[in-house]
């Protein structure tokens, strides 16, 4: 396993709780978009085992042109181990990615593309909508719907409505807004469906969508297999 030692090139305060950390890339980093990445903290792996308290699976925010490695978190006030260390950590400080992979490319099958996500998941998808926006091919059209009590949207330079793209882009603040949202959405049932979260969102969202008819091949979760699998399954059986 190849670790990256990297040094915070910048930091930037994308909302009250939210912060992008964008990272020097190495030389030999490569990823594709949807790619998440292990990012550790500087002591992870002083001892004989690694400090799972100093170590976070995150989505990479960032496209490689852009030549920046993106992290982007929500920081509480009252958070974690790990969380409490990020916040104190300036430019110039140092931190290690490894494991990077995409769970989550965009396919490109002829199909309309529809985008889900809740608070911040919406990074996930960033480097999609961009890659998108170079290379449509293969992409009818794409859809992004997110939903944020905080009414503190995201990435509202990337995620507008563009239609000489085919691009649309919708934000909101309640559950049941979304969810009727939704449900009008997966009346495409051919179309590829993305959805970001935690798992209880991700669950809501499969019941949602397989209701409506919507089959689980054509719902992308950013989630190893057999997690992917076994959130499936789940849904499915009840």
């Amino acid at each position: 396993m190849q670790i990256y030692w990297t040094k915070i090139n910048e930091i930037i305060q994308e909302a009250p709780e939210v912060r992008t950390y964008l990272m020097e890339r190495p030389e030999d980093f490569v990823w594709e978009e949807g790619s998440h990445t292990h990012f550790a903290l500087e002591g992870f792996n002083a001892d004989d085992k690694p400090n799972r308290d100093l170590i976070r699976h995150m989505s990479i925010s960032t496209m490689p042109n852009e030549n920046l490695i993106g992290i982007t978190t929500r920081i509480k006030a009252e958070c974690s181990i790990f969380k409490t260390a990020l916040k104190d950590l300036e430019v110039g400080n140092e931190v290690a990615i490894f494991k990077t992979r995409s769970n989550v490319p965009l396919k490109r099958e002829g199909k309309n593309v529809y985008l889900l996500s809740s608070g911040v998941g919406i990074a996930t998808y960033r480097p999609i909508v961009l890659s998108y926006f170079e290379n449509a091919e293969g992409v009818n059209q794409m859809h992004s719907l997110n939903i944020d009590s905080s009414k503190a949207f995201l990435f509202t330079d990337v995620f507008k409505t563009e239609a000489d793209k085919n691009f649309s882009a919708q934000f909101v603040d309640t559950r049941s807004d979304y969810y009727e949202q939704v449900r009008k959405i997966a009346a495409d049932e051919n179309g590829l469906f993305y959805v970001v979260g935690s798992d209880e969102f991700l669950v809501q969202n499969i019941s949602v969508l397989v209701k409506e008819g919507v089959e689980p091949e054509n719902i992308m979760l950013d989630k190893y297999e057999e997690s992917r699998a076994e959130l499936l399954s789940s849904e499915l059986s009840v």
